[in-house]
């Protein structure tokens, strides 16, 4: 990374001009991926990716500059520049630089670089072999492996001074159904802050099963109803609506700038008292987890939603500055071409005490969304419109014919109000999150939960 003194003379020329607060974020990431079509390698690559980010805080706004020339002469050039926008002058010095030492929840057992490349191809050709010979109807498979081993540095002129290594790994199984003209995709894509042992024992025919069979299984479904209805949402991913609807709300990038339906909603009911909802960034291996945040802040357990009560934001340090409250310890980017904010980890509803058959059991009728798809968010007003991936009818208390084409049509607030059953079954998905600071890994969860008269979009034959 950088010597001491080169960053502490870094962080002294960004504040020669009086900005109240300075920062260097120094990033070196080293990835590899590998993609099969049709069992075929078509894509084996390494990148390695490195710079350098300065923040400075003139009050309550910032300035952000970053290089990938790491030389001495040219980042203080680039701090002395970002310096240049601060209008306020006053003497600031820096404090000195104490190393802070953090628990590493995420350990590294077999590192990535002693895995030969051909026994992970061999991994994803099983996958896309026992979907091919799953059904006749599948007609293609797709198979993606990635690690990344990121080293970081977080400094600043309140003394933090922070190093992390970063280790995740991924992989993607998809199979293509096709009849007639139309064709169905289905998906599973695990991922761990681990290091290769994540694959210990991992079903990867399993794998190529299932998306087989649900791929088929959607082809030949009907079109699913519209209107106001009843739905139960699966476990795991099923948690992206809580995420996308609610949690980005509850961030302090909006809540800040009120520009968040919850952001004067600290300690009132905004869900029905059965919802407790979590944001943990200190899960050990998780895809979302981080031994520091992204500002040399340790991670937290937030409790956001306690019994129906909103009872935390997720907050950054500049954000907290404008709110008036502390870091939650919840500073992310996704690399130092991106200044922080504030983003969740692994988010999720936390479990119930039903199960998914009596939840099933006590809905007349509606949907049942078993896997969820991507959507669109508006934070400000927490309206969304999301996509059901798989998805079946739910008739006189049983599950019945799978649809297709159904998508979940509301508003964050209402959909929170209308949970009023929680399954025992909890489960995550793991994503990659956009916003503001860039796209970064983060796990949604849930039990299998119903929610109460939600507009359902769909179609007729």
């Amino acid at each position: 990374m950088l010597d001491k003194n080169l960053v502490a003379d870094v962080l002294t020329a960004a504040l020669s001009t009086g900005a109240s607060f300075a920062e260097v974020f120094v990033e070196n990431t080293v990835n590899n991926n590998i993609v099969l079509v049709n069992n075929v390698v078509e894509q084996a690559n390494s990148g390695i990716e490195h710079g350098v980010g300065i923040r400075i805080f003139d009050g309550l706004n910032a300035v952000y500059a970053f290089t990938n020339n790491m030389s001495r002469d040219n980042l203080l050039r680039v701090a002395k520049q970002a310096a240049g926008a601060v209008k306020e002058r006053k003497n600031t010095k820096a404090a000195d630089l104490v190393v802070l030492n953090f628990d590493n929840i995420s350990p590294m057992k077999v590192p990535y670089n002693t895995i030969p490349k051909n026994q992970i191809v061999d991994m994803l050709r099983v996958a896309g072999k026992a979907s091919m010979e799953a059904d006749t109807q599948i007609t293609g498979t797709r198979g993606q492996y990635l690690d990344v081993v990121t080293n970081v540095l977080v400094a600043n002129s309140e003394g933090v001074w922070g190093e992390d290594v970063r280790n995740r790994t991924r992989v993607s199984v998809s199979a293509v159904a096709s009849s007639a003209g139309e064709k169905q995709t289905a998906t599973r894509n695990p991922g761990a802050q681990q290091g290769f042992e994540f694959y210990d024992g991992m079903d990867f025919a399993g794998l190529g099963r299932d998306c087989a069979k649900e791929a088929v299984t959607m082809l030949h479904a009907g079109y699913a109803p519209s209107g106001k209805m009843d739905v139960v949402i699966g476990n795991g991913f099923g948690g992206v609506i809580f995420h996308e609807a609610c949690g980005h709300s509850l961030e302090a990038t909006g809540v800040a700038k009120k520009a968040s339906e919850f952001w004067d909603k600290k300690g009132t009911q905004i869900a029905n008292p059965i919802v407790n909802a979590i944001d943990d960034g200190t899960t050990p291996g998780a895809w979302g987890s981080q031994n520091m945040d992204d500002e040399g802040g340790k991670p937290r357990r937030n409790v956001l939603i306690k019994d129906g009560m909103l009872n935390t934001f997720l907050i950054d340090k500049l954000n907290g500055l404008r709110m008036g409250e502390e870091s939650t310890g919840s500073g992310r980017r996704q690399n130092y071409r991106f200044a922080p904010t504030s983003r969740m980890t692994n988010t999720y509803i936390d479990s119930g005490n039903s199960t998914l058959n009596e939840i099933i059991s006590a809905t007349e009728y509606g949907i049942y969304a078993k896997r969820m798809g991507g959507g669109s968010v508006t934070p400000a007003t927490g309206e969304f419109n999301f996509a059901v991936l798989e998805s079946y009818m739910i008739r006189n208390g049983k599950i019945a014919e799978p649809v297709r084409g159904a998508s979940l049509i509301g508003r964050g607030s209402e959909v929170l109000m209308n949970i009023d059953m929680i399954g025992n079954d909890m489960d995550h998905g793991q994503g990659m999150c956009g916003s503001v600071s860039g796209s970064i890994p983060a796990n949604c969860g849930q039990p299998s939960l119903r929610v109460k008269n939600i507009l359902v979009g769909g179609r007729s034959e």
